[in-house]
C-alpha cells in the first residue's frame, strides 16, 4: 500500500521540498521506509532509508537535491523484504536516460517477469516487483519512444499499479487499466503534483485537478502535459482504501473518504442496532463511522479509548509480535467513560482479531457491563494479491470462523457486520467498479500471485 509522489517545477530549488511535505502526508500509507529521487541535470540524486519520513530526511541539505523533477515514496512491504535494498525510489541507468521510479502496488506476474529478465542477463538489487517494472521500462525506452514505452508496459504488467516516474527530466504518471490504486493529479503556481491521496495536494497548496482515469499516463515535458490511455475492460478500485487506509480528508475517484466512513456508520446502526449507553470509535480508523453510528442511533457518542498518536498503525507493521506489542502500547481506556455502560465499539474491519481481542478484554477490564462490537465492513475471507498487507487465508480470521466464533474470540457480547450491500451503497459506486476479492473471493485479476519473495 505504499504512497507515491512526482513533483515538476520551473523552481528546483522547491521540488524535493514540496516532495518531502507531501510525502509526510501521505505517512499513513507506509512506514517502513522513505525516499527521494530528483534530477538534477545530469542525473537522479537519491536519500532513502529505513523508516518514517522525518528519520530518513532529518538531516538531509535539501540543496543538494534540488531539480526540476523530482519522484518521492514511503513503503511498507507486500512483495520483497523489509530492508533498506527495498526501499524505493528506484533508479536504473540506460542508454536511452536515467530512470527514477516509484510504485504503489502489486504485480501478479512478478516471478514470470522477473525469471525472463534475469534469463536475459539483467541483475536486481532487491526482491521487489517495483525494480522488475524498472528494468522493463528500461529495456523498452532503448527500443522505442516514451509514449510507445508506456503503451507497451501496460500490456505486459498484470495486476496493480500507480506509479510515478522519471525518465531525466520528463515526468510521468500512470495507472494500471483498473485503477485498484489511487492516483491523482495537481497543479500549483508554475508545477505539477501527482500523488496517491489528494491530502498530500492540500498539504502543498496545490489545486486538485482530478484523479488519473483507468489505463491513463500523464506526461509532463518542459512543463507541458500531455495524456494518453490504453483500453480498460473494467474498473477494480481497491474497497479497503475507503474502509481503512486512505486518509479521511483525501478524496478518492470522487468520493471523499469521510463521507463514505460517516455513511458506512449511519448504515451499520440501522442494520445492526443494539440498546447501549455509549458508541465509542476504535481510533482512528473507526471514528468516522462511530461518528455516523451514533448519530443514527441516537446513542451518545464518547470516547472510551484514547490512542497514544505516537505509534504508527498496527495494521502495517510487518511481523505479528510487532502488531501484538503495538496495541498495548497504542491505547489506553478512559475507566471513567465505560464503567458499568453498554459500550458499542465500531472499528472499520477485523483482518486477524488479535487487536479487537485485547480491546474487548481492556474495556471489560475497566468495568463495562456489557461489550458489543460493530464493524464497518463485511466479513473479510480472502487474502488481497493487489497490495494490501493481507496475505493468506489462514491469517483472516473471517476464512475459517463464523461471526458467531469470532465474537466468542475476540470476547464480545455481541458481533454484527456491515453488509456488502450496505458497504456498496456508502461509497456510492457500481459494484463493478469496485475490486471486491478481500470480501468475495472474486478476484478482478489472476496470476501466479507472490508475496513477500
Amino acid at each position: 500500500m505504499c504512497g507515491i509522489v512526482g513533483v515538476y517545477s520551473e523552481d528546483a530549488r522547491i521540488v524535493p521540498k514540496l516532495v518531502f511535505y507531501s510525502l509526510f502526508s501521505l505517512q499513513h500509507r507506509g512506514q517502513e521506509s522513505a525516499g527521494i529521487a530528483s534530477f538534477g541535470g545530469e542525473d537522479f540524486k537519491v536519500v532513502k532509508g529505513m523508516g518514517l519520513v522525518t528519520d530518513v530526511f532529518k538531516n538531509v541539505d535539501f540543496e543538494k537535491l534540488k531539480g526540476k523533477v523530482a519522484v518521492g515514496h514511503v513503503r511498507y512491504s507486500t512483495t520483497g523484504e523489509s530492508v533498506v535494498e527495498n526501499a524505493q525510489p528506484f533508479v536504473v541507468k540506460t542508454r536511452a536516460g536515467s530512470i527514477a521510479i516509484a510504485h504503489n502496488g502489486n504485480l501478479v506476474n512478478f516471478f514470470e517477469l522477473r525469471n525472463k529478465l534475469e534469463r536475459d542477463g539483467s541483475v536486481f538489487i532487491s526482491t521487489t516487483d517495483s525494480e522488475v517494472i524498472a528494468q522493463l521500462l528500461s529495456r523498452l525506452l532503448i527500443k522505442m519512444d516514451l509514449e510507445d514505452a508506456i503503451i507497451e508496459l501496460t500490456k505486459i504488467l498484470k495486476g496493480s499499479y500507480s506509479l510515478v516516474f522519471a525518465v531525466n527530466d520528463t515526468l510521468v504518471a500512470m495507472r494500471d487499466p483498473f485503477a485498484f490504486r489511487p492516483l491523482c493529479f495537481g497543479e500549483f503556481d508554475g508545477g505539477v503534483v501527482f500523488a496517491s491521496e489528494s491530502c498530500a495536494l492540500d498539504t502543498i497548496g496545490a489545486k486538485f485537478v482530478r484523479d488519473l482515469k483507468p489505463g491513463e499516463a500523464i506526461i509532463v515535458r518542459d512543463g507541458e502535459v500531455e495524456s494518453i490511455k490504453v483500453e480498460s475492460e473494467r474498473e477494480a478500485h481497491c474497497v479497503f482504501e475507503y474502509i481503512y487506509f486512505a486518509r479521511p480528508d483525501s478524496t478518492i475517484d470522487g468520493r471523499n473518504v469521510y463521507s463514505v466512513r460517516y455513511k458506512i456508520g449511519q448504515i451499520l446502526a440501522e442494520e445492526a442496532g443494539v440498546e447501549a449507553d455509549i458508541v465509542s470509535p476504535i481510533p482512528d480508523s473507526g471514528t468516522t463511522s462511530a461518528i455516523g453510528f451514533a448519530e443514527r442511533s441516537g446513542i451518545k457518542y464518547i470516547e472510551a479509548l484514547i490512542k497514544n498518536r505516537y505509534v504508527g498503525r498496527t495494521f502495517i507493521m510487518p511481523e505479528q509480535k510487532l502488531r501484538e506489542i503495538s496495541v498495548r502500547l497504542k491505547m489506553n481506556v478512559l475507566k471513567e467513560n465505560v464503567k458499568g455502560k453498554r459500550v458499542v465499539l465500531v472499528d472499520d474491519s477485523i483482518v486477524r482479531g488479535t487487536t479487537s481481542r485485547k480491546i474487548v478484554d481492556m474495556i471489560r477490564k475497566a468495568g463495562a457491563k456489557e461489550v458489543h462490537f460493530r464493524v464497518g465492513s463485511p466479513p473479510i475471507i480472502s487474502p488481497c494479491h493487489y497490495g494490501i498487507d493481507m496475505q493468506t487465508t489462514e491469517e483472516l480470521i473471517a476464512s475459517k470462523k463464523t461471526i458467531e466464533e469470532i465474537r466468542r474470540e475476540i470476547g464480545a457480547d455481541s458481533l454484527a457486520y456491515l453488509s456488502l450491500e450496505g458497504l456498496i451503497k456508502a461509497i456510492g459506486m457500481r459494484k463493478d467498479r469496485l475490486c471486491l476479492a478481500c470480501l468475495t473471493r472474486d478476484y478482478p485479476v489472476k496470476g501466479e500471485f507472490c508475496f513477500r519473495c
